[in-house]
């Protein structure tokens, strides 16, 4: 009897990790409201949790002060909307912007999350008049890091906080999850405004391939959570292929938001179109078992710091690039006077 229990309650452990995938936050946009002051600034510009230093590739004709406010991070008003090369004429894209949007302190909870109040990531897309298609992609200001520590901003620099050096966590929630396997499903919370316009997200994965999910048609009113699900997922075990990964040094699987795709189809009306976007979330299996091991390997080999590093530091380079000349445009642009 004591057998056939034990039996049961294995069966059972068994059937639970196939039927229930992992949930997690790929991001969040009520945390990414700007909280810090940067440079000069003297109101909140910045978000202090995704906050990226790229002085490090300025070069040395900067100043102090100058590599002081070279920073750059994952705030709501920082997202870029880059329309499609058809579309992009100057009167299109001067009309396109992203804002941090406050929810109304009326607002009713949403999926048992209270949300009144709160700060989402509102989006401005000035689509062409004219019957033809086209799209527009919302993109973060920067390439989000896979793997960076977690970071305090200490006066003009960023320290990395002692317990998370080496780690790479500091976007993990923040448009990185890690140790991915297959995805399962994808959740978007969006507010529509019967525009019937079509929404999609880009993920990429660890070894740089892009997919695009489509969600769905924005033409309903209020909030809704629209999910894609993945039509080549296996939910029986014994029908998926099995194999066996060497678990040391190898990688953790990953996947990290590219961006949010806005299509429009030749049909609809062209012109402003408007949405609001709370966060998303991915179901997936993990790709391997988190498990307490008789020797750490990475201690003894540190090849994983190692790889970390050099792809931190490649990917710091791409975005520091990038980050430096829109420093320097925005010191070459005229700056009305304060009215007397």
């Amino acid at each position: 009897m004591k057998r056939l229990s034990f039996i049961l309650v294995v069966a059972l452990l068994l059937v639970g990790s196939v039927l229930f995938a992992e949930e997690s936050v790929l991001i969040d946009f009520t945390k990414l409201a700007a909280d810090t002051t940067v440079g000069k600034n003297k109101t909140p510009t910045e978000n202090g949790a995704t906050l990226v230093d790229f002085s490090n590739v300025a070069g040395a004709t900067f100043t102090d002060e100058e590599k002081g406010a070279m920073k750059a991070s994952l705030a709501l008003g920082n997202w870029d909307v880059v329309l499609a090369s058809s579309s992009r004429s100057v009167k299109n894209q001067s009309d396109t912007m992203t804002r941090e949007s406050p929810i109304s302190a009326k607002a009713k909870p949403f999926n048992g999350e209270e949300i009144a109040n709160k700060k989402v990531l509102g989006v401005r897309i000035h689509f062409p008049v004219e019957s033809f298609n086209s799209w527009a992609i919302i993109k973060p200001p920067l390439d989000i890091p896979a793997y960076a520590d977690k970071t305090t901003l200490q006066g003009d620099k960023l320290v990395v906080e002692a317990k998370e050096a080496g780690l790479g966590a500091k976007f993990n929630g923040y448009g990185v999850v890690k140790n991915v396997g297959v995805v399962k499903t994808l959740s978007i919370a969006v507010y529509g405004a019967n525009f019937p316009n079509g929404l999609g997200v880009v993920l990429m994965d660890q070894d740089g391939n892009e997919q695009v999910m489509f969600m769905d048609y924005l033409q309903f009113d209020g909030w809704r959570t629209l999910t894609w699900t993945n039509p080549n997922y296996i939910s029986e075990v014994r029908n998926r292929e099995l194999r066996k990964y060497p678990l040391y040094p190898k990688s953790t699987p990953h996947v990290k938001l590219v961006g949010i795709i806005v299509y429009r189809d030749a049909a609809q009306e062209g012109g402003d179109f408007v949405t609001y976007i709370k966060d998303i979330k991915i179901t997936y299996d993990k790709a391997v078992i988190e498990t307490e091991r008789d020797i750490n390997d990475e201690v003894i080999w540190n090849i994983l710091q190692q790889r970390y590093e050099a792809r931190r530091m490649a990917e710091l380079k791409r975005l520091g690039n990038l980050q430096v000349l829109r420093f320097l445009e925005k010191q070459k642009m005229h700056v009305e006077p304060p009215a007397k």
